[in-house]
């Protein structure tokens, strides 16, 4: 060979390794980038398939509350405006000027010891009775530790203590230290409920014999007193419970009825986490 070609295969041995390390290199850099965009690709698919499910979720959820809203819509288009009855409110109870709110108070006040005034018991009744039909109230039981709540008929024995139950002419629900539910059927039967009511509805059919008990934000049945024999007038039925130091010192506020707006609002609030962005 000349010297001229002997110098360009030289030159070409030398380059070869060079070569092949730059196609391997490549290689490896799109494999590599091959590589992280099927895993970036199979993530996003996973986070589709997550939220996918979620927003399935979310919709049976709102299909399964529907009929729980509906019902709510039902009873509250039979609400009554009610107001406490001054004279018939424990002496240690403190009812605001309008009448809609109670709370018990340390002090004693010396009040006419009328036949309708509650001596023993620290209780107050509201002011409308009912003998038919149906009637609906909201209460806002909100910061409470103990309170009772439900309907009482005209003949209770308002100057002793009587245990609440329906042979006493008691329909109620209690709270007692600040999350024991009951409702009280002669003995208790306790309520689970988690998170308990901020706000409970009360609804009467006369002639069904029918007091039903409602978390109003949730929209859910609390508890049914069914099968009762109604004869006489039935009266709203409120109990603060004790001051106990400050402790259920919130009152009990008889609320305005919203017909259910606000009980949608909250659905929508608790679902919109689950839908994606």
């Amino acid at each position: 060979f000349t010297p001229k070609i002997k110098g360009h295969l030289l030159s070409g041995s030398t380059k070869e390794p060079t070569l092949l390390k730059e196609i391997q290199d490549k290689q490896e850099t799109t494999e590599k980038q091959a590589e992280d965009f099927i895993r970036d690709l199979e993530q996003e698919i996973s986070e589709l398939k997550k939220r996918s499910s979620e927003v399935k979720q979310a919709v049976a959820l709102v299909e399964q509350n529907k009929e729980k809203i509906l019902e709510m819509k039902r009873v509250q288009q039979f609400a009554v405006d009610v107001t406490l009855d001054p004279d018939t409110a424990h002496p240690n109870l403190i009812l605001s000027d309008d009448g809609k709110q109670v709370k018990h108070g340390d002090v004693k006040k010396k009040l006419p010891d009328n036949p309708e005034r509650f001596s023993k018991c620290v209780n107050v009744l509201g002011q409308q009775s009912f003998s038919s039909g149906r009637f609906y109230f909201e209460v806002q039981v909100k910061g409470k530790t103990k309170w009772d709540l439900g309907v009482a008929r005209e003949s209770i024995k308002r100057k002793e203590f009587k245990p609440l139950s329906p042979q006493k002419g008691y329909w109620t629900v209690i709270l007692r230290n600040g999350n024991e539910y009951s409702a009280v059927v002669g003995s208790l039967i306790r309520l689970h409920l988690h998170p308990g009511p901020q706000k409970v509805g009360v609804f009467v059919d006369y002639e069904e014999g029918l007091v039903s008990f409602y978390d109003v934000d949730a929209a859910a049945l609390i508890y049914s007193f069914t099968g009762c024999c109604f004869k006489e007038k039935l009266y709203p039925y409120f109990g603060p419970g004790l001051n106990d130091g400050g402790k259920n010192s919130a009152p009990l506020i008889i609320c305005p009825v919203n017909q259910a707006e606000g009980i949608c609002t909250c659905f929508l609030l608790r679902f919109s986490c689950c839908f994606p962005q």
